[in-house]
């Protein structure tokens, strides 16, 4: 057998384009990582597409200790168009504003050892006074849309959310679950 390949896989595809096709034959998108556009943008394709070759549910498993507010956007307004119920598995570390993609679950479950970092998202911003100061209006404006939508899924105040995320407010699975922002932990084999 040809080194790096498998009776598993066909020796012209690489692991990891095996990998990719037999989990997006079980309609399963991985979101690991820093959550950025690039990210954002594969993860939403692969949504889209699994939603189009049927209506059965989607899993996307969630590993994302940060990210950039606008990415998590793109999947909070794909998940919002989808046909398919989308369930999401956090496992790992979800945090910064990749916990907004939590909140456009219509089922989300968390592995036992998962854990939540409430943060907000860093910017930067360049240019002009005039042209940062719009930047920073409009970062202020996602951000109360991400703070809605987790205060709709916990049904907190949006103001509690928002402090919690300026404070840096650490959960784990359980303390999720009490939170409301997961519907359930996995049960361990």
């Amino acid at each position: 057998m040809a080194r790096g390949t498998s009776a598993l896989y066909p020796r012209d595809m690489s692991l990891g384009g095996w990998l990719q096709e037999q989990l997006f034959e079980r309609r399963i998108v991985l979101v690991t990582g820093r959550l950025d556009d690039d990210a954002a943008t594969k993860a939403a394709a692969a949504l889209l597409a699994l939603d189009a070759h049927a209506d059965r549910p989607i899993e996307l498993h969630l590993d994302s200790p940060d990210g950039v507010l606008g990415a998590v956007f793109v999947l909070i307004d794909t998940a919002d168009t989808l046909r398919s119920a989308l369930r999401i598995l956090c496992r790992g570390q979800i945090g910064g504003p990749a916990i907004g993609v939590v909140a456009a679950a219509d089922h989300c479950a968390a592995a036992p050892h998962a854990r939540f970092h409430l943060s907000q998202p860093t910017a930067r911003f360049g240019g002009t006074p005039e042209a940062i100061a719009a930047q920073s209006r409009q970062q202020q404006e996602l951000l109360w849309k991400l703070y809605g939508r987790l205060a709709r899924r916990t049904r907190r105040p949006a103001e509690e959310i928002a402090e919690d995320m300026r404070r840096g407010r650490h959960l784990d699975a359980r303390e999720a679950l009490d939170y409301g922002l997961i519907d359930e932990i996995t049960a361990a084999r």
